[in-house]
């Protein structure tokens, strides 16, 4: 399917893309290009084949749910660069970024 260069300058808008003229005439080529592969793609008789999601078998990979202990405050701060109280000290999100 051939486009028109109305038709790429319209995507384009829509796309809210500033072309160039040579863009336009790239896009209008390349564009035209995947819809004629589009269209031998549809032309491929697929009746027999079922749809899938994946051409892989589908295996779960999933571990036991097993509960353990945490770890220990003191282990889960050692590598954070500010702790207070036992938890970890971030900048402020909102506001100024002062640390209260």
């Amino acid at each position: 399917m051939e486009l028109t260069r109305e038709i790429v300058e319209n995507i384009a808008e829509l796309a809210k893309l500033n072309l160039t003229e040579q863009e336009i005439d790239r896009y209008q080529k390349q564009l035209s290009e995947i819809l004629d592969y589009a269209d031998r793609l549809n032309a491929l008789d697929t009746d027999d084949i079922l749809p899938t999601a994946s051409v892989l078998p589908i295996v779960n990979a999933f571990r036991e749910d097993v509960a353990r202990d945490g770890l220990a405050p003191d282990v889960a701060l050692a590598n954070a660069p500010d702790a207070e109280a036992q938890q970890f000290r971030v900048d402020a999100v909102l506001g100024d970024g002062d640390k209260e």
